[in-house]
């Protein structure tokens, strides 16, 4: 490997001088071009290969499409063989092509450099200087001035500028033109120091991906990067790369205002201290806290230094290494959170707290020099203000005490402290990270009293909340708050899309209703927190501008007029939070001060009288903004504490934005009294964690203790009854456990806390998230029906099928690790011994720690997903069916089923995968039943460009748009397997024991039926019988019969709801007690019951329980058993384990 160098160094030693003469022409020549459309290869007049030059990027480049195959290929310039160009040496450039299609090629006359966008990596330094060098922006990944090389070809990326002037930037390594790939996570700081220095940016494209800045010829280390950490009072840990020999001596460098540089002779200005090397290096406690710092070197301070560390952290702090000699082997910056947590961790109130109706404020700032709270007049920021300094005392707390008049009062806190990344103290005016309360755009907090009378709504105390047994009783239903009324004309206007809406009579509110009597318990709320994305003052959000509704069904104009006004409508999914801890403004009817209190509680006490519990979903993974940001809260308080950073002190950012580092005491903490306020103080009944796999496990089961600690006579809410669940996906910086044992799938089983699966969803719909978009699976055809694209050939699909035919078992166990089935190969295996591309299918210990799903708010919707892998001509009630029997799955396995609000109406979103910012046209709802939204446009161009030829043809199709007819049967369907699942609590037992004890599966191994799961429960009770449910699950194209000896001679009927369902087709699902065989239309889902198998969902109101009419329409064995269930002798029910 290569240094990076000067690139004019390098060429003076490796390019001739007639190099650097401009070309007039440059065509791509070899072995590709006849594949390209050129008469023979190796020819430099070829039209179809050549480049054009781009003047803004000053390279030259082009695309045309390239078979598949490895290819080789050179430039030649001016139109001739005599000058040509390729890689190291002059040897060809190698082109990989896995399948044919368009690459693009690039060629720069100065360096000489030629690269394609399938030979290596296309790296872009794009950041804060780059219309210093000509590009028509800063951060712009696609202006190519700034585009890196590797000339010797050992995969180290260079770029070097003399076009800065003197400052401060940030960048970052974007790869392949665009932002997908980007590298560090956070932004990388560098300094220019004067005018046309010369700056040299590296990238190692292996495995490290590590970005180097350093100015050429500058002295040895960075201190706008911070690798050394400071992990207790008393202890470092150096990590910069350079080795440090024995001899070398370690300084702790302090400046209390900053201003501390480097020169040829070290550290300049500050204070020094000596650290000593710790042989025995970390204890077993720091290794277990910092594991990313295992086996580097530990340094210590001097026990009459350690007294000072508190004050030290309040300024610049650097750790130099020098040798034996006195010459300096590297400098850098340290990362502080672990000090800080050994000397302030603070477990006392926060915010703005009241005794006796005065107010105290508490803000946790250890490193801050002097902190005020700012009193303004009104709720507007440019209204005049009172400064009231605050007290500093123990653990990092400042506090100021006001009087009654303070209630109510809008403030802002002014922080004096130190900043690393701005190499100064700065004095920062903002909002209290522990607001209850906000002004319009969060501009102000404001200091209430959540206790106050005045904010609670009628009734607000004696709330009941909708029974709930068990957490299995749960069914969830995500939803967004905007989503659920902004196009219901039955809510009045000024109320649509806010907290208001759900306490309406409106079209919404009855179809929730609806689902509440037929098994629904969890209306799951995407973020309802304040958001930083979304402008509150309702009366200057823009909608998009024309007649979208007359436009063609595959337009692009509609996604254009949405794209247009994105960042200035009212809709955003809000996984942006700003202030964790206050109801979203824009979702009230007024955003300034305290309505969004009343009506988030309001919504809650609607909801809850409507038999619906509610779940907010949560982001404490990440904030919106970080460093100075107008938008950055917490690291304008404690700058470069609340966040995670990397190895070079930036901040993380793999979660999409600015990390929080939760292993960090404070952070939390915050989380932790976050969720308990909302817990407490608006009685939210669950909490699912975004990105939860971006939390500690111990941060995880800590918050499960304090909730369980909640109690209706002290804290007015049963924490034991409140669900908590996440995303437990594992990747970034803390994949494999990196920062600790992290709350991901696998860590969480034992928990009780519920993880997404994502092993039934790619089983029944086929691929993945990031796999083909017409791959299908169980319920879209694999095997029995094609689509005519590439599935393989009929043994693979078959084997693929069978596969995903376990995945799908498992998940019906509730992803039980020691759940015992023979797989598609025969083979007696366990949960956990199912592959799931790598990984282990099974991974939780209890049904409820699953979280079952087809469909949630981020990709293709269900429907979406059957319309792109469904056979192309396959009628709609045919795919309707596929639909319905992917809701089939998910209501009828153990764990907890989780909707995407409209799966059971069909709900589209014009194929747009990423709608997070796609506004209210993409993201309708229709609760009258009329449209699903389906052909509403080409959906928008930044995720799904890439496949509007794709799409086009599908979403002009007249025969794909369903009717009102089609939905109907789509929301029949998913209330008959909503009042199946609350019929008997075989569909929702308690404990991985009861799973593994009464669920089995028929049809296994290789001479399985492909594309027929068989599921029997037994309770076997008191009686040689016993309860018996058994169900069948049909993904093929035609009937099944499914016969076993062991199951002749059972009293087993269709379910009631099915026998009475409005789908004609499954009431023909027969069983025949002679040959023990069962029979299952094509697309279906059939379920056979002994009489005492099925109890009455709710027996003190037998004639709103389900909805099916049951009672009254089933003949039959089942009368004796309606009888039952309305004399309130229904099926004795074990309660969960303690």
């Amino acid at each position: 490997m290569t240094r990076a160098l000067a690139f004019g160094g390098l060429f003076a030693a490796l390019l001739p001088m007639a190099a650097l003469a401009a070309p007039t022409s440059v065509t791509v020549i070899g072995d590709l071009q006849t594949g390209a459309g050129c008469a023979a290869n190796n020819d430099p007049t070829c039209a179809q290969t050549a480049l054009a030059y781009d003047a803004d990027d000053a390279k030259w480049q082009g695309s045309f499409n390239v078979p598949a195959g490895t290819w080789h290929f050179k430039v030649a310039l001016d139109g001739s063989l005599a000058q040509t160009h390729g890689g190291p040496g002059g040897a060809d450039v190698v082109l990989n092509q896995t399948t044919a299609g368009a690459v693009k090629f690039y060629f720069d006359a100065n360096t000489l450099y030629v690269t394609s966008s399938r030979s290596g990596t296309i790296a872009t330094v794009a950041g804060s200087f780059q219309k210093q060098l000509g590009c028509p922006d800063d951060w712009k990944p696609d202006c190519l001035r700034s585009m890196m090389h590797d000339l010797d070809g050992d995969g180290i990326y260079t770029f070097t500028t003399k076009a800065l002037t003197a400052g401060n930037y940030e960048c970052k390594v974007a790869l392949d033109e665009q932002w997908t790939t980007a590298y560090p996570g956070g932004n990388a700081s560098f300094a220019v120091e004067t005018d046309n220095q010369e700056m040299i940016f590296t990238f190692d494209s292996g495995a490290s991906k590590k970005v180097t800045i350093r100015a050429a010829g500058a002295p040895a280390g960075d201190l706008l990067l911070a690798r050394a950490h400071w992990i207790a009072r008393d202890t470092v840990v150096w990590s910069p790369e350079v080795p440090a020999p024995a001899g070398t001596v370690f300084r702790l460098h302090t400046a209390p205002t900053g201003g501390m540089t480097l020169s040829g002779a070290g550290v300049q200005g500050g204070t020094l201290a000596t650290l000593t090397v710790d042989a025995a290096g970390l204890t077993a406690a720091q290794a277990a806290r910092f594991p990313n710092l295992v086996g580097r070197k530990v340094l210590k301070l001097a026990q009459a230094d350690v007294a000072n560390a508190a004050a030290w952290l309040k300024g610049q702090v650097a750790v130099s290494a020098t040798n034996a000699e006195g010459v300096m082997l590297d400098a850098t910056s340290t990362q502080f959170a672990g000090a800080l947590d050994d000397l302030d961790t603070y477990d006392g109130a926060l915010g703005a707290t009241f005794e006796n109706g005065i107010p105290t404020l508490r803000l946790w700032a250890p490193t801050a020099k002097s902190v005020n709270v700012l009193l303004f007049a009104d709720g507007s920021p440019t209204s005049t203000f009172t400064r009231v300094p605050m007290t500093a005392g123990d653990k990092g707390v400042w506090s100021a005490t006001g009087d009654a008049s303070w209630k109510n009062r809008f403030f802002l806190y002014e922080v004096e402290v130190y900043a690393r990344k701005e190499g100064k103290v700065v004095t920062n005016r903002v909002t209290d990270p522990y607001s209850v309360s906000l002004s319009t755009n969060s501009e102000l907090s404001q200091i209430v009293d959540l206790a106050d009378p005045a904010l609670a709504p009628q009734g607000w105390s004696t709330l009941a909340k909708p029974a709930l047994e068990a957490p299995e009783d749960i069914v969830l239903y995500e939803l967004h708050a905007r989503d659920f009324s902004i196009n219901d004309l039955t809510v009045p206007e000024n109320e649509r899309g806010t907290f208001k809406a759900f306490t309406r009579d409106s079209d919404g509110m009855k179809h929730l209703t609806r689902l509440a009597k037929a098994g629904l318990t969890h209306v799951h709320l995407l973020p309802v927190f304040d958001i930083a994305t979304i402008n509150e003052d309702r009366a200057a959000q823009q909608h998009p501008a024309g007649d979208l509704v007359s436009l063609p069904a595959d337009s692009d104009q509609q996604q254009a007029a949405v794209k247009a006004v994105a960042d200035l409508d009212g809709f955003n999914w809000g996984y942006d939070p700003f202030h964790y801890t206050v109801p979203e403004g824009s979702y009230s009817t007024n955003a300034q001060g305290t309505t969004r209190t009343v009506e988030f509680r309001e919504m809650v006490q609607s909801l809850n009288q409507h038999g619906l519990r509610v779940v907010m979903d949560v982001v404490y993974n990440h904030t919106n903004s970080a460093g100075q940001d107008a938008k950055s809260v917490l690291d304008r308080i404690v700058p470069g504490y609340y966040h995670r950073l990397s190895d070079d002190g930036n901040v993380e950012m793999s979660t999409c934005c600015q990390n929080t580092a939760s292993e960090n005491a404070m952070m939390e903490k915050l989380l932790i009294d976050s969720v308990v306020t909302w817990a407490r103080a608006y009685k939210v009944d669950g909490f699912r964690f975004d990105l939860m796999g971006h939390h500690l496990k111990s941060n995880m089961v800590k918050l499960r203790a304090t909730l369980d600690g909640l109690t209706v006579e002290k804290d007015g809410v049963d924490g034991k009854a409140i669900y908590v669940y996440g995303e437990g996906w594992d990747f970034g910086e803390v994949a494999g456990n990196a920062r600790g044992i992290n709350a991901t799938q696998a860590n969480m089983a034992g928990t009780g806390i519920g993880s997404f699966n994502d092993r039934l969803r790619d089983g029944a719909r086929g691929g993945g998230p990031f796999s083909g978009l017409q791959e299908q699976g169980f319920i879209t055809g694999l095997l029995s029906d094609p689509n005519g694209t590439s599935q393989g050939t009929e043994a693979e699909q078959k084997d693929k099928l069978l596969r995903y035919s376990d995945w799908i078992r498992v998940g019906l166990t509730g992803n039980l690790k020691d759940y015992s089935l023979v797989d598609r190969t025969g083979a007696t295996v366990l949960g956990e011994g199912v592959d799931y591309n790598g990984a282990k299918a099974g991974y939780t210990l209890d049904p409820q720690e699953v979280i079952t799903y087809v469909s949630a708010h981020d990709n293709e919707t269900l429907f979406d997903a059957v319309q792109l892998k469904a056979r192309r001509d396959l009628p709609m009630a045919e795919r309707v069916r596929m639909q319905n029997l992917g809701i089939s799955l998910v209501a009828l396995g153990q764990g907890i089923p989780f909707f995407h609000a409209g799966d059971e109406l069909l709900r589209s979103k014009s194929l747009d995968r990423n709608s997070y910012n796609s506004g209210d046209w993409f993201n309708k709802v229709d609760w009258t039943y009329q449209s699903n939204n389906w052909g509403v446009g080409l959906p928008p161009a930044a995720d799904n460009q890439g496949n509007w030829s794709l799409f086009g043809p599908l979403l002009a199709d007249a025969a794909l748009k369903p009717s009102s007819a089609d939905i109907l049967r789509a929301r029949n369907h998913f209330e008959e397997m909503l009042t199946i699942r609350k019929s008997s609590r075989l569909f929702r037992l308690r404990t991985g024991d009861e799973v593994k004890q009464l669920v089995r599966f028929e049809n296994t191994g290789p001479d399985q039926i492909p594309g027929l799961i068989v599921m029997a429960m037994q309770d076997h009770g008191t009686n040689a019988e016993g309860k018996r449910a058994i169900v069948l699950f049909n993904g093929t194209d035609e009937a099944q019969t499914f016969k076993s000896d062991g199951y002749k001679s059972l009293k087993l009927v269709l379910h009631p709801v099915l026998r009475a369902s409005s789908d004609t087709v499954v009431r023909t699902s027969a069983y025949d007690a002679a040959t023990g065989g069962f029979t299952v239309p094509a697309r279906s889902t059939a379920v056979f019951v002994t009489d005492d198998a099925v109890v009455d969902p709710d027996p003190q109101d037998p004639d709103e329980s389900d909805g099916c009419n049951c009672q009254s329409t089933v003949p039959g064995p089942l009368g004796a058993t309606s009888l039952l269930m309305l004399c309130g002798l229904a099926l004795k029910l074990r309660r969960r384990r303690a």
